[in-house]
C-alpha cells in the first residue's frame, strides 16, 4: 500500500507545515512520496533531504532582510521572495541543502506548478534540486503578480496553487491509498474571493489565464476542502490542521512570529503522533 504526505502551501504559513514536518522526521515517518504546492514545494524538499529545523532556522534567520522577502525585493527583481537569494545564496553558501542525501532518498519528491499560458496544473517529479528541477520548485512558490513568471523550456510557470491547492485526488488517483494531509488553515476555513480582482485582471492582461484561475479558485480550494473532509471520514485521509487561524501575513519581517508558528505545527504533530504512527502502520 503507497503511502502519500501532501503538502498545501500558505507563504509563511508553511513555518507550521515545517514544525510537522520535523516531528514526523524526527520519529522516522516515511512515505514513498511527498507532493508540495507553493511554500508546500519550497519547504517539502527538506523532507526528502531529511534536514530537521532547517526551514525554521533559515526563516528567522533571514526574514529581516530585504533579499530574502520585502516589497523592495519585489521593486527591484520583480519577485518578493527573492529568487537568487532564497534559491542559490542560501541553499549552496548560507544554509547548506543536503543534495547528496536528497537523491539518495527513495521517497518521490512532486511539485505542482501551472502553465499560464494554458493554465494547466503541471506535476513534476524531482529526482534532483538542481536545473529544471530547482525551477520548477521556484515556479511552484512563485506568487502572481508578487512574482515574475519561471521560464522552463518553451513555457512559463508560476504558483501551482492557482490550479492544484490541495493535491490530494492526484494522489489518490496516481496509487496512493494512504495519505497524510498537511493543511496551514483550520477546520471550517472558507476561501473568498479576493477584492483585488479587478486589479488582479489589469495586471495580467498579457496573461488571461492567471485571472481566470484566481476568479476560479476559491471555488476549487472549497471543493478540494471538502474533498479532503470527505476521504478523511473514509479513513484513508488523515488531516494535520492548526486549531486556529494562524495570523500571519504573507511578508512577516519578526522571527518570533515565525517560530510561534512552527512551535504550534510542532505541538500538533506531537499531540497526534500516535494516531499518525498508528494511521501509517
Amino acid at each position: 500500500m503507497k503511502k502519500g504526505l501532501v503538502l498545501e502551501g500558505g507563504a509563511m504559513r508553511g513555518l507550521f507545515t515545517a514544525g510537522v514536518m520535523d516531528v514526523f522526521l524526527e520519529n522516522n515517518i516515511e512515505f514513498d512520496a511527498t507532493i508540495g504546492v507553493s511554500a508546500g514545494a519550497a519547504f517539502g524538499c527538506n523532507y526528502k533531504s531529511k534536514q530537521t529545523d532547517r526551514v525554521r532556522r533559515y526563516a528567522t534567520r533571514f526574514c529581516n532582510y530585504w533579499k530574502f522577502c520585502s516589497f523592495r525585493s519585489w521593486l527591484l527583481t520583480g519577485d518578493v521572495f527573492g529568487a537568487k537569494f532564497g534559491y542559490e545564496t542560501i541553499p549552496q553558501e548560507l544554509d547548506i541543502f543536503d543534495e547528496e542525501t536528497y537523491r539518495a532518498n527513495p521517497m518521490d519528491f512532486i511539485v505542482v506548478a501551472m502553465d499560464i499560458d494554458t493554465g494547466e496544473a503541471v506535476y513534476h517529479t524531482m529526482p534532483t534540486c538542481e536545473g529544471d528541477d530547482l525551477a520548477f520548485m521556484r515556479a511552484s512558490a512563485s506568487q502572481p503578480i508578487l512574482s515574475r513568471p519561471v521560464k522552463i523550456g518553451g513555457a512559463k510557470y508560476l504558483d501551482g496553487g492557482m490550479q492544484d491547492s490541495i493535491p490530494l485526488k492526484y494522489m489518490r488517483e496516481h496509487g496512493f491509498e494512504k495519505n497524510i494531509v498537511i493543511l496551514t488553515q483550520p477546520e471550517g476555513f472558507v476561501k473568498k474571493q479576493m477584492k483585488v480582482m479587478p486589479l488582479v485582471k489589469l495586471l495580467t492582461l498579457k496573461h488571461p489565464e492567471i485571472a481566470k484561475a484566481l476568479y476560479a479558485r476559491p471555488d476549487m480550494y472549497n471543493e478540494q476542502t471538502a474533498y479532503v473532509s470527505r476521504c478523511e471520514k473514509e479513513g484513508n485521509t488523515l488531516v494535520i490542521r492548526p486549531d486556529a487561524p494562524l495570523g500571519l501575513k504573507t511578508v512577516v519581517h519578526d522571527p518570533s512570529e515565525l517560530q510561534r508558528v512552527y512551535d504550534l505545527g510542532r505541538d500538533v504533530a506531537t499531540r497526534r503522533l500516535e494516531e499518525v504512527k498508528a494511521f501509517m502502520g
